[in-house]
C-alpha cells in the first residue's frame, strides 16, 4: 500500500506540476508544432467557440471529431487586446482558454458539438478543469446567433436540472461571443507535438480516452484511442 499511495502521490505532483504550462522563455516560443490551415482555407467552414480548461485538452479532443475541420487554441471571454499566454494566467485579463473549431456542418452541427463539449469537461467544477484552477480555465459555450443560444440554453437547462437533482452547482456559462484572439504558436497541436509532457500524458490523454468513449460514433476511425 506505500509504494502505491507513493506512485500515485508522484502523480499528482506531476500532474500539479506542469498544468496546462508548457516551457517558458525562448526555448518555448522556437518550438515548431503542426502549422494549422490558412483563413482562407477555413472560410468555408462554420465555426463553434468553446472554453472547458485547458486548450490544450479540449483541442485534442475536438480535432479527433467527426467533421471537424480545424481546432484553433487561443483565449475568449475577456476585454484585453490581443492577450498573451502569461497575461491570461495570471487571472487580470477576463479571457478564458479557448478553442475555436471549424467544422463541416454537412457532416456534424453545433447541437452535436455541444455534445462532445459538456462529455469532454467536468460541469460541475467551477472556474477550472482537473488540476487548473482560475477563471481563466473556467467553462464557457460561446454563442454566434440565436440558434446557437438556442441550443446553448438546451444544454445548460438539462445541466441545471441535473445539478438541482444531485444538489449540486452547475459550472457552465453561456456568453455571447465577442471576438477570439489565437494562442500563440507553440501552443497549437500541443498534444500530439508533446506526447512526453506529463501534463498531456496524465491529463490530456486520459481527457480525451474519456470524452471518446462517451462519443465513440463520432470520432474519426483514425483518432480513436484504444
Amino acid at each position: 500500500m506505500k509504494i502505491k499511495a507513493s506512485a500515485l502521490a508522484t502523480v499528482a505532483l506531476l500532474v500539479f506540476a506542469f498544468a496546462c504550462t508548457p516551457k517558458t522563455g525562448a526555448s518555448a516560443k522556437a518550438e515548431v508544432t503542426t502549422p494549422v490551415k490558412t483563413q482562407a482555407e477555413l472560410a468555408k467552414y462554420q465555426k463553434a467557440i468553446f472554453a472547458g480548461g485547458c486548450f490544450w485538452c479540449e483541442e485534442a479532443v475536438f480535432e479527433s471529431i467527426k467533421g471537424v475541420q480545424e481546432v484553433i487554441s487561443g483565449y475568449s471571454g475577456g476585454k484585453t487586446q490581443n492577450p498573451s499566454y502569461e497575461e491570461v494566467g495570471g487571472g487580470g485579463t477576463g479571457h478564458a482558454e479557448a478553442i475555436e473549431v471549424y467544422y463541416d456542418s454537412t457532416v456534424v452541427n453545433f447541437a452535436t458539438l455541444l455534445k462532445v463539449y459538456i462529455a469532454s469537461i467536468d460541469p460541475w467544477q467551477v472556474n477550472g478543469q482537473g488540476p487548473d484552477h482560475g477563471t481563466q480555465y473556467r467553462s464557457i459555450i460561446f454563442y454566434r446567433n440565436a440558434p446557437e443560444k438556442a441550443a446553448a440554453e438546451k444544454e445548460l437547462n438539462t445541466l441545471m436540472q441535473q445539478a438541482a437533482l444531485e444538489k449540486r452547482k452547475c459550472g457552465v456559462e453561456i456568453l455571447a461571443f465577442e471576438k477570439f484572439w489565437d494562442a500563440e504558436g507553440y501552443h497549437q497541436n500541443y498534444v500530439p507535438a508533446h506526447p512526453e509532457n506529463p501534463y498531456v500524458q496524465h491529463e490530456s490523454i486520459p481527457r480525451l480516452h474519456r470524452t471518446q468513449a462517451q462519443v465513440k460514433d463520432l470520432v474519426k476511425p483514425d483518432r480513436l484511442q484504444q
